[in-house]
């Protein structure tokens, strides 16, 4: 069973940092490209960065220059490190797997002062 969980969500103030993780089990998370995408209030999903099975990156243009995805595939784990963060990043931010349903069950990232 695919199973997605991500931590690390928060207030934060803005200009501030989060680091957001996504334990991932159930599949052979190496050979995946991952993806994180938020869902802002009354907003659709929107894509917020991939990173292949190679360790190549894409990420929205909203969020270049100060978000990071990184991937430990030795710990199934994904990562979303978060800088300069403004009030526009508020959302529930979500792992999947590209290109499928999957996904885990969200965490809040706020960012206010």
């Amino acid at each position: 069973e695919v199973q997605l969980v991500e931590s690390g969500g928060g207030l934060v103030q803005p200009g501030g940092s989060l680091r957001l993780s996504c334990a991932a089990s159930g599949f052979t998370f190496s050979i995946y490209t991952m993806r994180w995408v938020r869902q802002a209030p009354g907003k659709g999903l929107e894509r917020v960065s991939d990173i292949n099975s190679g360790g190549g990156t894409t990420y929205a243009d909203s969020v270049k220059g100060r978000f990071t995805i990184s991937r430990d595939n030795a710990k199934n784990t994904l990562y979303l490190q978060m800088n300069s963060l403004k009030p526009e990043d508020t959302a529930v931010y979500y792992c999947t797997r590209a290109g499928s349903d999957y996904r885990g069950q969200g965490t809040q990232v706020t960012v206010s002062s």
